[in-house]
């Protein structure tokens, strides 16, 4: 049962904006004897729920931009707000990918997205890499 707590703590870290990974952990309990959609349920449940927490300050981040220690610059956002624009919500297909995933569901976030799309297309996305790496991982010798 900790295994597995530790394994949505991973996946939900994994998807903020702090630099973490699950894969290991995932690939460590499976050669273990871990259920396989068990621990895809977990991991993509984890991994989607921290990219949320990146969805919410995106949401709320342009609210600070006028502040003095706000980090991006209007040029920055507004680059971001036209890549968004130009290639759509379908790229939150893509929030798994380790460079640029978490800028997606942050951009995501500050176009007020509705949840209930950036959860599907987000948990959709996460999900299917997860399958991946353990269809992938039963590749490997033991």
């Amino acid at each position: 049962m900790i295994s597995y707590l530790l394994l949505f703590g991973s996946a939900f870290l994994a998807a903020t904006i702090l630099p973490f990974s699950s894969e290991l952990l995932l690939f460590a309990m499976l050669r273990d004897g871990g259920d396989p959609l068990l621990l895809v349920i977990i991991a993509t449940l984890g991994n989607t729920l921290g990219a949320v927490v990146n969805w919410l300050l995106g949401l709320y981040l342009l609210r600070f931009q006028d502040r003095r220690w706000f980090y991006f610059s209007r040029d920055q956002i507004a680059r971001a707000q036209r890549w968004y624009r130009r290639y759509g919500f379908w790229s939150l297909l893509f929030a798994w990918m380790p460079l640029g995933g978490d800028a997606l569901t942050l951009i995501a976030g500050i176009m007020k997205l509705r949840l209930w799309l950036f959860l599907l297309l987000v948990g959709s996305g996460k999900g299917l890499r997860y399958v991946l790496v353990i269809y992938f991982a039963n590749w490997l010798p033991a």
